[in-house]
């Protein structure tokens, strides 16, 4: 390591896993991938202590940064943010930034400003005005938002389903596939079912693979779910813009959306309806480059 570089860290506090990666200049001090059991966003003094016991741990004994920045998933207000980063300085003498870990997917894709949306279980979109406000649309939740990610679309699933049903109409493709998948012996059952998860976005949102399963296979329902998604993840594009924020490059990520070409088609199609001037682009850097990137505008 350079005794004249700065060491500067990165971390992404995603909802399964935590990613932090420490440079100096162009020299990698530490990667460092773990659970992300324990984040607690809603304290922030036990986020900020969270954060401190991550960044000893995984950086070298004696080992101090000169800047560090954050993406923290669920930290969704930047008054909570800003709560958080209060609390980090105190265990550290050096600049910090917290951030929710869609902010990160800007800078991770190399560009100074733009719009960033994920589609992965949950769904959300992000960006900055151009005096630097934070502007966030989308992530509510299973429950009553996260549309086009995978807990939202196993629900409009579901109900494009019953809706069916109701009209007399022999299952399909996608009512046999919800059935099997959460294993229950008929259409009418899928709401008890799915009213039974604990932790309704990550216990609908495992579902997903059926919705695209039953399109492939013909399901004209699977693929109207599927379409109304992708529109569902243009319009929040389309409000950031409403906003002011400069949606001219657009960055996507999430496990859905990425994984899946009938979504990321769809979403495409429908933002080139809605906002003619964005470009899309799939992130294909670490989402962590992302929050080294902040923290390297410090020193």
């Amino acid at each position: 390591m350079q005794e004249s570089a700065p060491l500067v860290v990165g971390i992404d506090v995603g909802g399964t896993k935590t990613h932090l990666r420490a440079l100096a200049g162009d020299t990698q001090v530490a990667d460092h991938v773990r659970s992300s059991s324990g984040w607690r966003p809603h304290d922030p003094v036990a986020a900020a202590g969270w954060l401190a016991a991550l960044t000893a741990q995984a950086l070298p004994t004696g080992a101090r940064p000169a800047a560090l920045a954050v993406g923290g998933h669920a930290c969704e207000t930047p008054r909570q943010c800003a709560q958080i980063r209060t609390a980090l300085q105190l265990h550290f003498d050096a600049p910090a930034l917290v951030v929710g870990d869609a902010e990160l997917l800007v800078p991770a894709a190399g560009l100074a400003k733009g719009a960033g949306i994920v589609a992965g279980t949950g769904s959300v979109a992000v960006g900055r005005l151009a005096d630097g406000t934070v502007v966030q649309v989308g992530g509510w939740g299973a429950a009553l938002g996260d549309e086009g990610a995978a807990a939202g679309l196993v629900r409009e699933a579901a109900r494009a389903v019953w809706a069916a049903h109701d009209r007399g109409e022999e299952p399909d493709a996608l009512a046999h596939g919800l059935v099997a998948s959460l294993g229950v012996p008929e259409v009418p059952a899928i709401g008890a079912a799915l009213e039974a998860a604990r932790d309704i976005s990550a216990e609908w949102g495992r579902h997903a693979p059926v919705v695209f399963t039953a399109a492939q296979a013909g399901s004209r329902l699977a693929r109207t779910v599927i379409d109304d998604g992708g529109t569902a993840l243009a319009a929040l594009v389309e409000r950031l813009a409403a906003r002011g924020v400069p949606v001219d490059d657009v960055v996507v990520a999430g496990g859905t959306i990425l994984a899946q070409p009938l979504l990321y088609d769809a979403f495409v199609t429908a933002l080139a309806d809605r906002v003619p001037t964005a470009r899309t682009q799939p992130l294909r850097a670490a989402p962590v480059e992302g929050a080294v990137a902040l923290a390297r505008s410090f020193v």
